[in-house]
């Protein structure tokens, strides 16, 4: 067992694929020594930012822990509030925006391929 305080991996950056806006990264499951099947983080979108569209290779999960946002799979768009989850299917060009006045806080998860 591996436990992690999320705030000892707390680090300021542009979000991934396209770097728009800005955002507070939680790595958590770096902080887990390999081998490790699945990577678990916490990322909070400012306002404006987003997950730039890209294709994944796996199935991966966007849970809300509060904000708003919207997600897109393929195309297809929906808002996501507090308590909301999207499932991501292996092979969809995915991304989330941040929405409202408020960041957006989410969890993501997804199959570690190395």
């Amino acid at each position: 067992m591996i436990v992690v305080d999320e705030r000892a991996t707390m680090r300021r950056e542009p979000p991934p694929h396209g770097a728009i806006g800005m955002s507070t990264a939680y790595r958590i499951s770096d902080a887990v020594p390999a081998p490790r099947a699945m990577e678990f983080r916490r990322r909070i979108l400012d306002r404006g930012a987003a997950i730039g569209e890209h294709p994944i290779a796996h199935d991966e999960v966007y849970h809300v822990l509060d904000g708003e946002g919207e997600v897109v799979s393929d195309g297809q768009r929906a808002t996501l509030r507090k308590g909301m989850t999207a499932y991501l299917y292996k092979g969809a060009v995915v991304g989330i925006s941040q929405r409202g006045r408020r960041p957006l806080s989410l969890i993501v998860a997804y199959p570690n391929t190395q």
